[in-house]
């Protein structure tokens, strides 16, 4: 089948069928097709094209554990070359940045751990490399990473491509990934068995919630600016005693009214130990806008805050496509970091 024939039959037969599938309830898996396919339209009007995409993924084999590996190094380039397309940056943060939060937080198996504006996964596959490469030891330690995994994503695009990246990393059941929009539930309603260990996000913020979000918050805490109310969320959805690391833009840190309110909330509420300032052109070119790591574990309050000003390399204007930031760029951060416990920081000119 091809051409119109197939078009056709995507269109009228394949999609509509997907998005009706019946399920058994948690833990079937066509109940993830289905929440994949619910908001999913066939953009392609070539039915030659599509058929020619159908026949190269048909020859990966993906019992074959080279092949599968290949295809998803593939994957997840396309998603790093979506950072170029349009507003894609809505939902895509550098893998270097997201490889170097996962591992300040370092998360372990059984941890529960929580992305509510996943994107395309980003934040999740990296913690999944972490552990599997330093934790995983059995079959009961991945058992009990994948079970402790949780994310939502409120477009269809990235959810789709969050559950693929997912299923291409090797995570049996990813129905953990909702298409949900987070703040839509009143802030009260999250309760004890709602809290998380770890939050690792990069919420998107630049933009604004439609109308009558806000009101699901506290007074003090009510804005149309999405980077603040996650900030407020995620403060509450950590349990005593868990951390997160988040993307913040400067104005969360220097705006004021509600801004203001939420630091002090924050810095009552958690320590927040360690900001990680990086330059304008991390998020080119879908974004030219100084952002902030935010570390924080809550629990205690603030006694003390470390600024580190991390820096383009020496003999680079500024990042950018073709010059990306890499994991290797961060890694003066991570040698001053003080391991663990966060011993041993000296201050200097970027700390």
């Amino acid at each position: 089948m091809t051409g119109d024939s197939l078009n056709a039959f995507v269109n009228n037969e394949l999609f509509p069928a997907l998005k009706d599938l019946s399920t058994d309830g948690a833990g079937d898996r066509r109940r993830v097709v289905r929440d994949v396919f619910e908001d999913a339209y066939n953009y392609m009007k070539s039915g030659q094209l599509m058929r020619q995409v159908i026949n190269k993924i048909n020859d990966i084999d993906f019992n074959n554990l080279a092949e599968k590996q290949h295809f998803g190094e593939i994957y997840e380039q396309i998603l790093n070359d979506l950072q170029s397309a349009g507003n894609a940056g809505e939902y895509c943060t550098p893998r270097a940045v997201t490889a170097f939060m996962a591992d300040r937080i370092d998360p372990h198996p059984g941890e529960i751990l929580l992305d509510p504006a996943c994107g395309t996964g980003g934040f999740l596959t990296c913690s999944i490399r972490h552990m599997r490469e330093r934790y995983v030891k059995t079959v009961e330690d991945e058992q009990q990473m994948q079970g402790a995994l949780r994310a939502v994503e409120k477009k269809q695009l990235p959810h789709m491509l969050c559950v693929t990246n997912m299923l291409l990393h090797n995570i049996h059941d990813p129905s953990f990934v909702r298409h949900d929009n987070t703040l839509a539930r009143p802030y009260v309603s999250y309760g004890a068995s709602d809290r998380v260990d770890i939050v690792l996000t990069n919420p998107p913020f630049g933009g604004r919630e439609e109308d009558g979000i806000e009101s699901n918050f506290p007074k003090q805490f009510q804005t149309r600016e999405t980077a603040d109310l996650f900030l407020a969320l995620i403060i509450r959805l950590l349990r005593p005693g868990g951390r997160a690391a988040v993307v913040l833009p400067d104005g969360t840190l220097f705006g004021e009214g509600v801004k203001t309110r939420l630091k002090e909330h924050l810095l009552e509420q958690c320590n927040l130990h360690t900001i990680v300032c990086l330059p304008n052109s991390v998020f080119k070119p879908y974004a030219s806008i100084g952002t902030n790591l935010l570390f924080f574990e809550k629990g205690e309050p603030t006694s003390e805050i470390w600024f580190y000003e991390h820096r383009v390399p020496a003999g680079q204007k500024a990042y950018s496509m073709t010059k990306p930031i890499r994991v290797e760029h961060l890694k003066p951060c991570v040698d001053w970091w003080g391991g663990a416990e966060r011993k041993g920081r000296v201050a200097s000119d970027v700390a």
